[in-house]
This record gives structure tokens, C-alpha cells and sequence, in this order.
């Protein structure tokens, strides 16, 4: 696949956004926690795209994404308002609260099928992994789930909604073993490829709105549409 690199932003010959994935020598401690020292020189990509109409409020969301040899790590930052949280428990629908997600397929070819991790900003996520050869949606067990590390900046609980303009925080690890329960895959080296995307929703809250880092040309809100996923090159 061929790329363009315009500043610090690169894209596939077909538009599609890249992002790259730097490698890091240690473990992070996830604790949700944006300045320190492992994440201040790894770029952070921003989700400019919407899906509906533009909405009033669009939050800004940035994301950095690094790996080790065991696992894959994302930490979001989120300068939100109108900011929303009630689901209570694993795979509660958290897409309806003030929500951040992050979809991947851990190779190039995402007519096989993709994962979806989401997570709201009190730290309660939903994961599943979609086999597109198979027609079958795949819950990650909670059994498999609990090897996810999850770090928040806000209570679990935001009810009522927080009027305030306010920045809330979101990290996470995932391991590589867990992924390859349900994906048969290599784990990543220099110069691997996944396809993925990333989004900000808040379906429930006063102020609705669905925001993508790769676009999504689609005439109505939708986050299950892997072709349009943009690329992760891991280095």
C-alpha cells in the first residue's frame, strides 16, 4: 500500500487517514493520566470527521495509541460538555452516555472481521468482536474481558448530565493473548498493519453527536462499517 505523509498527518493513496504506532521499551501504568512521561512524545491523532449532521456541540477528542510486546495500550482525552454516565456494568449499551470507542481489525483485511471496545467516561465499556465470514457477533467474555485494564478521570456515575464545559480522561490496555482468543493473528512488529477507527458519541445525552476519526461515508450515523476504517502501521 502506498502512503502520503503531509506534516505530521499521513494518508493511503485513497484518502484514508494512517496512524503510526510507536513502540515502547516498558508496561504503562494505566491510571488515565495524559502528561506523563511515556505519552509526551507519541503524536496524538483528533477526531475531525462527524457522521449526521454537525452537531452544536463537538466535543475535541484526542487519542495516542502504543504497544509493547504484550499489549496494545490507548489513552483518549476529551474536552467535553453536556457529559452523561448511568450504564452500570460490563456490556451495558455505553454508547448512549458520553462515550469513546475504538474499533480495530489486528491485520489489513477487515472483511474478516473487527473488534469493538467502548467505553464510557466513567470507565464502563462494552467489547465484542464481529466475524464478518462467520455473520456472528462474539461478546468477549467477562472471563477474558477482566485482563482489560481500565483507568478513568471521572466517576463512574455523571447523573445529571454535567452542564459545564469539562475535560475528562480514559485509558486502557489491552493484551494481545486476549485478542487472539477470538483472531487468529501475529502479534504486531515493525511495520505491521491493523485497520481501525475511533469515535465520540453521546446518543443519550442533551446534546447528540457522532464523531469519527477516519471518515465515514455513510448517510446516517453507523460505527459497524469497517470499510471505512483507517490504518494503523505499528513501528
Amino acid at each position: 500500500m502506498l502512503f502520503v505523509v503531509f506534516g505530521l498527518l499521513s494518508f493511503t493513496t485513497k484518502g484514508d487517514l494512517v496512524y503510526h504506532v510507536n513502540k515502547i521499551d516498558k508496561e504503562i501504568e494505566v491510571d488515565a493520566n495524559w502528561n506523563k512521561d511515556v505519552w509526551a512524545n507519541i503524536d496524538a491523532l483528533v477526531l475531525k470527521n462527524y457522521m449526521g449532521e454537525k452537531p452544536e456541540h463537538f466535543p475535541t477528542v484526542y487519542a495516542k495509541v502504543a504497544y509493547t510486546d504484550s499489549n496494545i495500550y490507548v489513552i483518549f482525552k476529551v474536552n467535553d460538555q453536556f457529559v452523561r454516565s448511568v450504564a452500570k456494568k460490563y456490556q451495558d449499551k455505553v454508547f448512549k452516555d458520553s462515550c469513546v470507542e475504538f474499533f480495530f481489525t489486528p491485520d489489513d483485511n477487515t472483511k474478516k472481521g473487527y473488534f469493538n471496545l467502548e467505553s464510557n467516561c466513567g470507565g464502563v465499556q462494552l467489547f465484542q468482536y464481529n466475524a464478518l465470514d462467520k455473520e456472528k457477533r462474539y461478546p468477549i467474555t467477562y472471563e477474558d474481558y477482566e485482563k482489560v485494564k481500565v483507568a478513568h478521570s471521572l466517576p463512574k456515575i455523571n447523573d445529571p448530565e454535567i452542564k459545564k464545559k469539562i475535560t475528562w480522561y480514559l485509558e486502557y490496555k489491552i493484551p494481545f493473548d486476549l485478542i487472539t482468543k477470538y483472531y487468529k493473528m501475529d502479534r504486531p512488529k515493525a511495520g505491521t498493519e491493523w485497520k481501525a477507527n475511533f469515535y465520540k458519541c453521546g446518543d443519550k445525552t442533551s446534546h447528540p453527536h457522532w464523531l469519527t476519526w477516519n471518515k465515514v461515508d455513510y448517510p446516517s450515523p453507523n460505527f459497524h462499517l469497517p470499510q471505512f476504517f483507517g490504518t494503523l502501521i505499528f513501528e
